[in-house]
């Protein structure tokens, strides 16, 4: 409970089942991403984008 409360750090549901007629929930406690990460993904999401538009264009 203190590493949620410290800033940066988030519960994430892993995974989601039920047991014997209730609900159950793996988390997962994780930090979040870096500038520069974020920075390199949209990067990289762009690219692959464009790549994708000049090949639908030339079909």
């Amino acid at each position: 409970q203190q590493q949620i409360k410290l800033q940066g750090y988030t519960l994430v549901p892993l995974q989601l089942y039920f047991k014997q007629g209730r609900v159950k929930v793996e988390l997962g406690l994780c930090k979040g991403k870096k500038l520069y990460d974020k920075r390199a993904d949209a990067a990289a999401r762009d690219a692959k984008r464009d790549i994708d538009r000049a090949i639908k264009t030339r079909r």
